[in-house]
């Protein structure tokens, strides 16, 4: 009965402390956050590179394919990710039904146009499947990763080498022709295992997370990934959740779950452990950014390159309730 009531609570606490404002511009309170993140990261480093996933409505003002490009946000980012855009929407290994594809496009379109580099996850397996992503993405000028398990822990076996490998230097987004997205590493049975199989693939851009097994990776162990076995060099990237709270991560108190802070909502039930966050809040900032303990200044401190970040359209969760 006791950790009934405690369950009950805690979700009592949640549901008081989600609910929304209805004179918030939730969609530009990301385009902030955003901002915040670049512009702080970049005081650190000038080459610091920015890319947001998926939430492509903050690339115009009014969040409509066909309206006036944000350019303060777009002058905040370096790139763009996309996920499911030919494959994976409704069903993974499935096609994007086109309608929803050619939506996507539009805005990453816009993008593209505006200097941006486009980085696309299409979710799928089959061997045609995998061929024609790649080949879609090329065709509009977008890199792209045919992730075979949404979880993204693993290195695809097809292809066999990345799509459009080479031996070339790879300093900035423009240069990159293909990246590896693989943030879950638990499938290796140790992190000397993981980092070793990761220097020997030649993929021009590697999106890891910052931690193995809850321990942050050291800065000589980022560098050593940002040569491929070729011997080019290329770009490591740090995915960073800024939408929502993960309770794995170091920040993560126990006493939320009962007692939650003014910015923590409900719990992401499609993810077990994440939580809804009111990213607006300063006291949530801190946690991001702008401490010498903040999780952006981990991610510098390794030397990165840069950040993956995610759950850029938490805003849809807010403006639905």
């Amino acid at each position: 009965m006791v950790i009934v009531t405690i369950l009950i609570s805690g979700c009592h606490v949640r549901g008081i402390n989600s609910n929304p404002s209805p004179d918030r511009d939730y969609r530009q309170d990301m385009r902030d956050l955003v901002q915040g993140v670049s512009a702080y990261a970049k005081g650190l480093n000038s080459n610091f590179i920015i890319i947001p996933q998926n939430g492509h409505e903050l690339l115009t003002e009014n969040g409509e394919e066909t309206g006036t490009p944000a350019a303060t946000y777009l002058d905040a980012i370096d790139g763009v990710g996309r996920e499911d855009l030919f494959y994976g929407y409704n069903e993974d290994n499935i096609a994007t039904p086109t309608s929803e594809g050619n939506y996507m496009i539009a805005f990453l379109d816009i993008a593209e146009s505006n200097g941006m580099e486009v980085l696309v996850t299409d979710y799928c397996w089959t061997g045609s499947l995998v061929d024609d992503s790649y080949i879609q993405n090329a065709t509009k000028g977008y890199i792209s990763f045919a992730a075979g398990h949404r979880e993204l822990n693993d290195i695809p076996a097809y292809p066999a080498n990345p799509y459009h490998v080479n031996a070339s230097n790879v300093t900035s987004l423009t240069e990159a022709k293909n990246f590896l997205y693989l943030i879950n590493p638990g499938a290796f049975p140790n992190k000397d295992t993981f980092l070793n199989t990761v220097r020997e693939t030649n993929y021009d851009i590697i999106i890891i997370d910052l931690f193995y097994d809850d321990v942050a990776l050291t800065a000589s162990e980022v560098v050593s990934l940002k040569v491929k076995a070729n011997g080019g060099a290329r770009l490591v990237i740090a995915y960073m959740s800024i939408g929502e709270v993960e309770d794995y991560r170091y920040y993560w108190h126990t006493e939320w779950e009962t007692n939650p802070p003014l910015w923590l909502a409900e719990e992401n039930l499609e993810w077990p452990g994440n939580y809804k966050v009111r990213y607006w809040d300063k006291d949530w900032h801190n946690v991001i950014y702008g401490k010498d303990d903040s999780y952006l200044d981990k991610v510098v401190d390794t030397r990165f390159d840069g950040v993956y970040l995610d759950i850029i359209d938490a805003f849809e969760y807010f403006e639905g309730q």
